[in-house]
């Protein structure tokens, strides 16, 4: 017998963990930021890079004013601050100034950079597509920022040595364990 049972389409938290980013843009009177599990590539040539954002997220608007976002993935360390402009809207506060968020000082950048990440994706938006209540951004990387030293000689995240912060849904974060990563592959 089957150990699933039925359940309502309420909460669909069931897909996670995933890698919490923190999305960012330029506009209107100040640069603003927001938590972001529902994100992905979407294409190697061209680098398309998409995510996920409520119509009436404040950082909405400012994405189609600006034509243009940042995704900057932060380690677990900062899941705090993930949390903090997760939680926050931009109307009320300036989230760069209550949560710390510093920048790259990278002058012709598309948006802002956080120097909290470890990775971050500078994209100009080329589609959006609606998606029931969240709007898919599709953007095109035009540069890619990456701390070396996250990462081991194939470009992957060395997790024995930086933590993603890993959302789980229901505001709780969590990160890898301290095991080394298994190369699996099929037979």
């Amino acid at each position: 017998m089957s150990k699933l049972t039925f359940n309502t389409l309420d909460n669909l938290n069931h897909f996670y963990p995933a890698v919490a980013a923190v999305v960012s843009v330029r506009g209107g009177e100040r640069p603003n930021a927001l938590a972001c599990a529902w994100h992905s590539a979407l294409s190697f040539r061209p680098p398309l890079y998409g995510v996920l954002i409520a119509e009436k997220r404040f950082s909405h608007h400012l994405i189609v004013e600006a034509g243009a976002f940042a995704v900057n993935f932060l380690p677990f360390e900062k899941a705090e601050k993930i949390a903090g402009v997760g939680r926050n809207s931009g109307r009320d506060l300036d989230k760069f100034a209550a949560f710390d968020l510093q920048t790259e000082a990278l002058p012709d950048a598309l948006a802002p950079i956080l120097q909290d990440a470890y990775a971050a994706y500078e994209c100009r938006l080329v589609e959006r597509h609606p998606c029931g209540d969240h709007d898919l951004f599709v953007g095109e990387i035009v540069r890619a920022y990456l701390d070396e030293s996250a990462f081991d000689a194939e470009s992957v995240l060395a997790v024995e040595r930086l933590h993603p912060a890993l959302y789980l849904g229901a505001d709780l974060y969590t990160t890898t364990v301290e095991a080394p990563p298994r190369r699996l592959r099929g037979k």
